[in-house]
Formats: C-alpha cells, structure tokens, sequence
C-alpha cells in the first residue's frame, strides 16, 4: 500500500454527511479531522497538499484516505486498542476514592494500599494506580 495514493471519490449523501461531522461541535476533534481529510481527497488534493493545509503528516493522510477507501464511515472511527481491557470498572475506582476521602480506616489514622486493598477487595497495585491518577496522598 506503501507509496499508493487511493483514489477516493464521494457520492453527495456521503460529501454531506462529512461535512456535517467536520463542522459539527459534538464530534471529536480526531473525527472532525479525518472527515477534513477525506473531503480534501475527494476535491482531488494531494497527499502531500492536504498535510500542509492540516498540518499533519502524509502517512497520517495515506492512513485515513485508505481506511475511508476500503471501509467507508467505519474506516475513520478508531479501532479498538490492543491489549486486555480494564477490568475495574468505573463504580470501583469511584468507591475506592470516596472510602478514601470520607472514611477512616478503623483503628488508624489514614489509609495504607494494603488496608484500602483489603477493604475493598483490590488488589495493592489497583489501589496505588487509582490514588495515582487521582493525586490522592492519604498518608
């Protein structure tokens, strides 16, 4: 696919509906830009000219134009990440932050990994991630 520029060419439904993901508000920034990228495709700019006008690289706009090319609207949406999915769940990391503002633990003064890891049934590591990600210092 290297060095392969794909053509990529619009019916109007689809031009349209683009264009209202590129200027709607609600979309995200990352699929405002691919449907930029893939409209500036569709008017016959290079890859090299849409970088330049987008401010990315080439590769990204290869990317883009190709996936739209071979699987239409699903091609810009972002495909799942590798690797094996959370397993905390939002509620948990949310217990474990209110435990840890609102409670003490009984018989001490602040919160250690292991005693919120055991009142919570977490492991250690969770419970130092979460106290991490938000700033918490309970000692």
């Amino acid at each position: 696919m290297a060095g392969r520029v794909v053509e990529v060419v619009l019916s109007g439904e689809e031009r349209g509906v683009l264009e209202r993901w590129a200027r709607r508000p609600k979309t995200s920034r990352a699929l405002a830009f691919r449907c930029r990228i893939v409209l500036a495709a569709a008017d016959g700019m290079s890859s090299t000219e849409i970088a330049a006008q987008l401010g990315c690289t080439g590769l990204t706009v290869g990317k883009w134009r190709g996936r739209f090319a071979r699987r239409g609207f699903d091609g810009l949406h972002d495909e799942p990440r590798p690797g094996k999915p959370r397993s905390i769940g939002d509620e948990d990391v949310e217990r474990v932050i209110v435990k840890t503002l609102e409670e003490q633990p009984a018989g001490a003064t602040h919160w250690s990994t292991r005693s919120m890891a055991a009142a919570t049934g977490m492991s250690q590591s969770a419970v130092s991630r979460i106290w991490r990600a938000f700033g918490l210092k309970p000692h």
